[in-house]
């Protein structure tokens, strides 16, 4: 079955070791398990999307880290390859334009419709755009899984498909 892994800016934050953000979720992710699990999905050819929310935070996050500008290159650079390797649908990477259905009238418009009830349970934008994208790829048949810290989120992620039924091929006779 085909899987994808949705990485949330949390975690990619982690991956990339910025400054101030090295680890997640009460110190249980720190970058060698986040290193550890996204390298077993890679060997699984799981493909990893890089959601456009988590382009965005993170490479807030990389600017506003409290360290000296010489000390935020790498970890810039670093993000710039991966979002290369996005743009680019670089294996394991997915490419950006499956997610550019989202950014489109009617799935904005959907996506306005529930963010109001969304934001009254405190779920930010970012992460109501990637549980849209988790659908999205749910519905082509992939297995999705959110890495993420988040267990508001990771809630949120689309159960995995039901592998089909078989039907008996006897007859009773």
């Amino acid at each position: 079955m085909r899987k994808v892994l949705l990485i949330d800016t949390s975690l990619l934050c982690v991956w990339l070791q910025v400054p101030g953000r090295e680890t997640a979720g009460n110190n249980e992710w720190n970058f060698e398990r986040v290193n550890q699990k996204i390298q077993a999905e890679i060997a699984k050819s799981t493909t990893l999307v890089l959601p456009l929310a988590s382009v965005i935070e993170t490479g807030n996050h990389i600017a506003q880290a409290k360290i000296n500008t010489i000390n935020k290159f790498p970890t810039a650079q670093k993000f710039a390859e991966i979002i290369t390797y996005a743009a680019d649908e670089t294996t394991p990477w997915a490419a950006f334009s499956e997610q550019i259905v989202l950014w489109e009238a009617a799935a904005l418009k959907s996506l306005a419709a529930q963010f109001p009830i969304q934001a009254v349970q405190e779920t930010s934008m970012g992460d109501a755009s990637i549980v849209i994208l988790g659908w999205h790829y749910h519905q082509k048949g992939f297995h999705v899984e959110f890495l993420t810290d988040d267990d508001k989120l990771k809630s949120q992620e689309p159960p995995p498909p039901q592998p089909p039924t078989r039907r008996s091929s006897r007859t009773k006779g």
